[in-house]
């Protein structure tokens, strides 16, 4: 098989199959209706929820947790605001009261900021109850130390990924989903965003990002390179598009580095004809995906 080919299998491999895809819609709009039932007392599956985190912004891979806002009246604000103590764990409890009631044979409980609804085929809905204030902006709640209120930004991050995305010819979400199976396949400490984050800056600059598979010995290599180089010490990072902060989960420069040094030996061997060895070299990064 030529490079082309390999990267084009590889990233078929790490998308979610059209059945998952399916059930994941079918539930989401499920869900949503349950909700408007009972909160906004409307019948309609589609109003006052969004898409958000790694499946939002299209760079999941696999069957990963799906991330979704619910936007509330603000009356709940003041309903649950004025509570003595932890209006916000009393939310949580409402919100999974109500999609029990649809979802009674599935496990759902509340958890921090989110309620999670766990399927017997291994998705899990993470449903955040938000507020949505004029600059399109949310509140959130957190159980957590007696209960507060949090604010997060997810559109303009979709936006970011997305565009750039057009215009680098799909390589950034691909990109993204590729450096998740490096994730996975060598448990580095990084949330997604903070990898989509990092994609987004590396490929925004880098010279080849509209060509093809072609190129995507090269792009491995260059990211890798490029991810190594990073200061893993900070603390946080900024977002792209949101500007929020994201926090360190551990070190990652390093495992970066060995990633980098098996891509050069990958693409030597791939242009002395060793294809198998080099495969062994792309599986050391990318896992059995490859």
């Amino acid at each position: 098989m030529s490079i082309s080919d390999k990267f084009s299998a590889f990233c078929s491999n790490l998308r979610m199959s059209n059945n998952t895809v399916s059930n994941v819609r079918t539930r989401y709009h499920g869900i949503t209706k349950r909700l408007n039932k009972d909160f906004w007392d409307i019948d309609d599956d589609y109003s006052n929820s969004l898409y958000v985190g790694s499946y939002g912004r299209g760079t999941a891979i696999h069957v990963s947790d799906i991330d979704m806002l619910y936007i509330l009246s603000w009356n709940y604000y003041t309903k649950y605001d004025s509570y003595e103590g932890n209006g916000q764990s009393a939310m949580l409890q409402a919100i999974k009261e109500s999609i029990e009631k649809t979802y009674w044979n599935t496990y759902v409980s509340g958890d921090g900021q989110v309620v999670k609804v766990s399927f017997s085929d291994g998705v899990v809905f993470e449903v955040v109850p938000c507020f949505e204030f004029s600059d399109r902006s949310f509140y959130y709640p957190d159980t957590h130390n007696g209960g507060s209120w949090k604010t997060t930004n997810p559109r303009p991050e979709i936006s970011a990924i997305n565009d750039l995305n057009r215009s680098a010819n799909k390589n950034l979400k691909r990109l993204c989903r590729m450096v998740r199976a490096w994730k996975d396949n060598c448990n580095v400490q990084m949330g997604g965003l903070l990898i989509d984050t990092f994609a987004y800056r590396f490929l925004k600059d880098w010279e080849h990002k509209d060509k093809s598979f072609l190129y995507y010995d090269w792009m491995t290599r260059d990211f890798f390179k490029y991810l190594s180089e990073q200061d893993d010490t900070q603390s946080y990072w900024t977002a792209v598009g949101s500007g929020q902060y994201i926090y360190s989960k551990g070190k990652f420069t390093a495992k970066a580095k060995t990633a980098y040094d098996n891509a050069l030996i990958a693409i030597e061997k791939e242009d002395k004809g060793y294809s198998y060895t080099a495969n062994c070299y792309w599986r050391a990064i990318y896992g059995t995906k490859f």
